[in-house]
């Protein structure tokens, strides 16, 4: 079995106590000192996010824009140089491959994904990369990025990390920046419901750059954040994972993601069937929110009862400290998808409630 991969910041993070879990073939913080104090930090003041585990594909070639206009879900031709969008890979079906972050650079397009998912990724985009002057290029180990999220995040920035930078203002816009001596592109961007930004450095300087975040942070009382809290808070904000919540056996509008594709853009792989789809009006089964009863998160496949009728699966839950109660994302068949509607979680068969995304509100 192959040794998990590690951070750059790996040494940094058990300087600072954390515990450690592998996922998705990386070792990777659960939790540091105390997880409800990084929940906290983040939905109060600054937490900062380790994702070396990104992947990045750099595109270029006069052919790029056509390439990957054919290839994703959304429309390129709506970005300007430094603007960004969230898009997806689907097959010829409908099925979700992979969702992606495009930012569209001066001279080239840059795909940010979860790492594990870059060999399957590369495989599709070459199989249909035949007469097309395109370069794809994996920049993967030359860069990392740390997420700063939380509502005193841009006051962190532009006061103490970056003074009198100008920081995007639109979601997936992004700037480079000086930090450190490095040249850093800061994207904006929300992993939590709360305001934050990317901050994708090269590998060179990103240990000296977590370092000066971390001290320049302790003045707003800025935490490392783990996997466990940054759980609780993604599905608070109703914000799925790719291979927990979807994978390749959901169909893209399944998936409630509408800001990653575009019904006017024409032809893409894929697009067949989400115009069938739209056309008709809907599918048999979506993601959505559950209010759950009881103290107690579900378990991820828990089935979703009416009347003693699967009606539908639990994908993630966790317990929200914000709503006290245990919240989940599950699939919910049409008849019963309605926010309102009464369901029944498990073996148990616990009361729940379906209820519209996301929990929280961003702020």
């Amino acid at each position: 079995m192959p040794m998990a991969k590690q951070s750059p910041l790996t040494d940094l993070h058990r300087s600072n106590g954390a515990s450690f879990i592998e996922r998705d073939g990386w070792l990777l913080p659960a939790h540091f000192a105390d997880s409800a104090a990084e929940y906290q930090a983040v939905r109060s003041a600054v937490g900062f996010i380790d994702l070396s585990h990104r992947g990045l594909l750099q595109f270029t070639g006069p052919d790029r824009m056509s390439f990957l206009q054919g290839m994703l879900s959304n429309d390129l031709r709506a970005l300007k140089p430094f603007d960004g969008q969230y898009a997806t890979l689907l097959t010829q079906q409908g099925k979700v491959i992979a969702d992606v972050r495009v930012l569209c650079a001066m001279n080239s397009f840059y795909l940010d994904f979860w790492e594990n998912l870059k060999e399957k990724i590369l495989a599709h985009l070459n199989r249909y990369l035949i007469a097309d002057d395109v370069e794809i290029a994996d920049r993967s180990q030359e860069y990392a990025i740390i997420s700063v999220q939380g509502p005193k995040t841009q006051t962190l920035l532009q006061e103490v990390v970056v003074p009198g930078a100008e920081l995007p203002t639109r979601p997936k816009q992004h700037a480079i920046v000086d930090i450190e001596g490095a040249a850093v592109c800061v994207v904006r961007d929300s992993h939590t419901g709360q305001a934050g930004y990317d901050l994708i450095a090269p590998l060179a300087s990103i240990v000296k750059i977590a370092g000066e975040l971390a001290q320049r942070g302790k003045r707003f009382s800025a935490l490392w954040v783990g996997e466990d809290a940054q759980n609780i808070l993604r599905i608070e904000a109703g914000i799925p994972r790719y291979g927990v919540d979807f994978t390749e056996d959901h169909l893209l509008l399944e998936v409630g993601i509408d800001h990653a594709f575009s019904y006017t853009k024409g032809c893409y792989l894929g697009q067949e069937v989400v115009e069938r789809i739209r056309s008709r009006g809907h599918v048999n089964k979506k993601l959505c929110g559950l209010l759950i009863d009881g103290e107690d998160a579900a378990e991820r496949g828990d089935v979703i009862e009416v009347e003693f009728k699967e009606a539908g699966r639990i994908t993630s839950s966790v317990v929200s400290p914000q709503l006290r109660r245990p919240i989940a994302l599950g699939y919910v068949n049409k008849e019963f998808w309605t926010p309102g509607s009464a369901v029944s979680i498990g073996p148990s068969r616990r009361r729940a409630t379906v209820a519209s995304l996301p929990f929280l509100q961003s702020s």
